[in-house]
């Protein structure tokens, strides 16, 4: 397998939470890659990998990073593919990263994501991807209608709930 979505996080602590996007690509069948990198203390390894992403059949990269939060943006300076920012809440709650992530100069965009948001980042990738591919629309449309039929289940669930002062 070729992979086209590649997971980048600054460390394997990230791992907790970049599993969510992992486990969504898997879900949808999308050949995806994972890799540690540091914009700070693994610059160079940074630059290779941001500079030959496309050569190798990437399409989307998804990248987190906490505190500072350069490595999404610099991945973005080096390629013109789509990278879609995870901000990982290891300190400040996490809107340091949050805010390091989203306020990118003109021209040099990261889809930025809800702080420890992998889950939807995977979804993000998926959707991209599913622009030029109608089997992958057709899996993201299943799995939005599950989330549908979640919450009308949930709904009918809360119906039999019962509170003394509870109307419905």
């Amino acid at each position: 397998m070729i992979p086209v979505v590649s997971i980048i996080m600054g460390s394997t602590s990230d791992l907790p939470v970049m599993e969510k996007a992992a486990k969504f690509l898997d879900e949808m069948e999308i050949p995806f890659e994972m890799h540690a990198l540091s914009a700070h203390r693994t610059p160079a390894e940074v630059e290779a990998f941001a500079k030959g992403a496309e050569g190798r059949g990437i399409k989307v990269i998804i990248a987190a990073a906490g505190m500072a939060a350069h490595l999404c943006g610099v991945i973005a300076s080096m390629t013109t593919l789509p990278v879609i920012g995870v901000p990982i809440n290891s300190s400040l709650d996490g809107m340091d990263a949050l805010l390091a992530i989203v306020q990118m100069p003109p021209g040099i965009p990261v889809a930025t994501v809800g702080i420890n948001g992998a889950l939807n980042a995977g979804i993000l990738a998926v959707q991209i991807l599913s622009t030029g591919d109608g089997k992958l629309r057709e899996k993201l449309a299943g799995y939005k209608e599950d989330l549908k039929k979640k919450i009308v289940s949930a709904n009918s669930e809360l119906a039999n709930v019962r509170y003394k002062h509870k109307t419905n």
